[in-house]
């Protein structure tokens, strides 16, 4: 019991590939996938918005060739082309070598399990009720020509006080035929009532006059909505504010919101 195979490693030389495609000597191993791991939370959570289903990466000498699979390109290149250009020389300076950024458009985004995960997480924090979330997103796949999809929800789902899981399935899905194509993906959410939960937990949930998650803020990082919010709640200038942020998409909000900023470093 509970002994599983991830689904693409399973079938990789079967009908899938590596996600990273390169060759090193054993020393240079471990600090080359490291690299690539900064290289694919960097963009994952910059492109949150644009729907990246996966990143490709290969090596040739001193060139890295990045694969973005997205299902609306047109974020990523914007116009003429200049926020792809930005995004390159982005992972350039943080890689500290030469970068080509290629994007893929995802064609059917109903069937990609990652951006069917990310949408039903995107209802969850919006309050629709997850069964109606997941079996809204089952009948597009199905209605998009998948054969078979298992979805399950976990956690306070309804807001409930004891946590649980929730699963339901469609069609057909032969976890161990191997030329059976197969996705699979996890995504968090956070909603109201997890966030006062983590707060309640940690007896932190008087420590905060003003309380924000994605139920009330229309438009995610980087988008600068939540902090023009809460300076408007307190009736406060951009000028007479200060911003903590520690992540690349929360810095070019706090940019746009016109308060001053400081970024906060993880302490190890």
């Amino acid at each position: 019991m509970g002994q599983k195979v991830n689904p693409h490693g399973f079938r990789v030389g079967v009908i899938k590939d590596w996600d990273s495609r390169w060759y090193a000597s054993n020393e240079k191993v471990g600090d080359l996938l490291v690299e690539d791991h900064k290289i694919r939370v960097y963009l994952k959570k910059l492109l949150y918005a644009a729907g990246v289903s996966k990143i490709e990466i290969e090596r040739s000498n001193e060139v890295v060739t990045v694969y973005l699979h997205v299902a609306r390109p047109g974020v990523v290149i914007g116009k003429g082309g200049e926020q792809i250009e930005q995004y390159r020389k982005d992972v350039e300076k943080l890689i500290g070598k030469t970068v080509k950024l290629n994007i893929v458009e995802v064609r059917n985004p109903d069937m990609d399990a990652q951006l069917v995960a990310e949408n039903i997480a995107a209802q969850l924090e919006k309050r629709i009720s997850h069964r109606r979330a997941m079996k809204n997103a089952m009948g597009r796949a199905m209605r998009a020509g998948a054969k078979g999809i298992k979805c399950n929800c976990g956690g306070r789902l309804g807001g409930r006080e004891i946590a649980g899981s929730e699963h339901y399935h469609e069609g057909t899905i032969p976890l161990q035929t191997l030329r059976a194509d197969y996705h699979t993906a996890l995504v968090t959410s956070a909603t109201r009532c997890s966030v006062e939960a983590i707060l309640r937990y940690f007896h932190r949930e008087n420590c905060f006059d003003l309380l924000l998650t994605n139920v009330e803020v229309p438009h995610k990082k980087p988008a600068p909505d939540g902090f023009l919010m809460a300076m408007e709640h307190f009736g406060v200038a951009p000028a007479d504010t200060i911003i903590f942020e520690d992540s690349p998409e929360g810095i070019q909000a706090a940019q746009a919101s016109g308060a001053p900023y400081l970024l906060v470093r993880e302490i190890r």
